[in-house]
């Protein structure tokens, strides 16, 4: 008799660089679109606020869908501060691109919120730097409709053109001569836990600066959707 072997969940924790302000997400454009971005300061006329576009936290995740810089429309890397609260709200509203079992909802229910939904989860094989998978999940966000407006008008608050480096690093790579150094330092933004009545929940790391009851309500507003465990 054979025996069932089960498939070790795969970690699945937001890691990402950010402050008591600002979280750091990536995206890949072409040039047309990076230099116009670079000198508004925002997204512009060449960014088309009618498709869904995905952010990014994990900068290898980044480095493995574009090529480190060198696949076709994704020459240009762009690393953008949003403002926490508009991460925090896009996560909130998230629904997982594909349906799965583990979640408090049934296949239909889930159906029904991915349609209405303006926010797609995905948790991809995170990677190393050479595109090999390193045991955890690393989070992708698609995001339309009004929450790209929201993106694009109200929370990113800067967007550093980081191509060179990337560029840079990308040859050290094929060099042999990269050191992980120069990577950036990310750590656990949201915690993934399995404790109360065998749900899934989000722990998030709030900044200590607010005061405790404003903690615990941002905490259940989290918990409240379980969507994108």
């Amino acid at each position: 008799m054979k025996r069932l072997i089960m498939k070790k969940e795969e970690e699945r924790n937001i890691y990402a660089v950010f402050d008591d302000k600002t979280i750091r997400v990536y995206q890949a454009y072409n040039n047309e679109i990076a230099d116009e971005a670079l000198k508004l300061g925002k997204f512009g006329s060449k960014f088309s606020l009618t498709r869904m576009t995905w952010i990014k936290p994990s900068f290898l995740w980044m480095m493995y869908r574009s090529g480190w810089a060198s696949k076709q429309g994704q020459e240009r890397i762009l690393a953008i501060d949003l403002k926490r609260e508009g991460f925090d709200e896009i996560v909130k509203n998230s629904v997982l691109s594909s349906f799965r079992e583990v979640s408090d909802l049934s296949k239909e229910e889930w159906k029904e919120k991915l349609e209405n939904s303006e926010v797609r989860c995905q948790w991809d094989s995170d990677r190393d730097i050479y595109g090999n998978p390193i045991g955890r999940r690393a989070i992708q966000l698609g995001i339309k409709g009004e929450t790209v407006r929201k993106y694009v008008n109200e929370w990113i608050v800067n967007i550093t053109d980081i191509t060179d480096k990337v560029i840079e690093m990308r040859n050290s790579i094929q060099n042999g001569i990269f050191s992980e150094s120069v990577l950036p330092q990310e750590s656990i933004f949201y915690r993934l836990m399995k404790k109360f009545k065998k749900k899934v929940y989000f722990k998030y790391f709030l900044s200590k600066k607010l005061p405790r009851e404003q903690q615990i309500k941002k905490i259940i507003l989290l918990f409240e959707n379980h969507a994108i465990i």
